[in-house]
């Protein structure tokens, strides 16, 4: 039997613009360019003593964007300036970023799990009071999704799986090996990059959901 992929899309699409919330609708988040900081390097980069400034809460629990901005720059000595972390201060400092910014800095940044620095790519951030040059820390983000324990459960699905997810954006788009994150204080959400949103016209809060191959 032949499916109609065209009418399946404008159906999902239309429910969606009705503000449907059908069963296994994720929503994405797209998560922009950004920098987490350890405290040393908080007060290399701002003064001794230094405390970053919350300015708006994201989607996860605990998380904020700072009212900080920072400059990065890699071996094309081509600066990408305002780039905002966030906060809480980490143990080790992490700079997120893109395929299309590794270009523009002339780096070669490993597709990671946020945290899975070991090995990744150095960089220099510069900030108002010193810099703070990364040996390794500079990684493109991995696509995954946040679920709550009972988000895992309805999907069925555990920490670090991996699924595959269909977006049925301006363009239909099929993301592979999207890693699961589930947590007891974790929102349902799918965390993708501009790049990746871009090319299937997403935007935040559009809607996606896990295949059943």
């Amino acid at each position: 039997m032949d499916i109609n992929v065209s009418a399946i899309a404008e159906a999902v699409l239309k429910a969606l613009e009705n503000g449907s919330q059908a069963e296994g609708n994720i929503p994405v988040g797209i998560s922009n360019r950004h920098i987490h900081l350890s405290q040393q390097d908080v007060e290399t980069l701002f003064g001794k003593g230094y405390e970053l400034t919350p300015f708006k809460d994201l989607s996860q629990p605990g998380q904020y964007a700072c009212k900080e901005q920072l400059t990065i720059v890699g071996p094309s000595l081509r600066p990408i300036e305002k780039v905002r972390v966030l906060g809480p201060v980490r143990s080790a400092s992490q700079v997120e970023i893109s395929r299309t910014d590794s270009y523009l800095l002339k780096v070669a940044p490993p597709v990671r799990e946020s945290g899975k620095i070991t090995g990744s790519a150095p960089i220099t951030i510069i900030g108002p009071k010193g810099i703070v040059t990364l040996k390794e820390g500079c990684i493109i983000a991995n696509r995954h999704i946040h679920m709550s324990l009972s988000d895992g459960e309805a999907f069925g699905v555990k920490d670090n799986d991996y699924v595959t997810v269909d977006a049925f954006g301006e363009r239909r788009t099929r993301f592979y090996d999207v890693q699961v994150r589930v947590h007891k204080d974790f929102r349902l959400e799918m965390h993708l990059d501009t790049d990746d949103a871009n090319a299937a016209g997403l935007k935040n809060g559009s809607k996606v959901v896990i295949t059943k191959d």
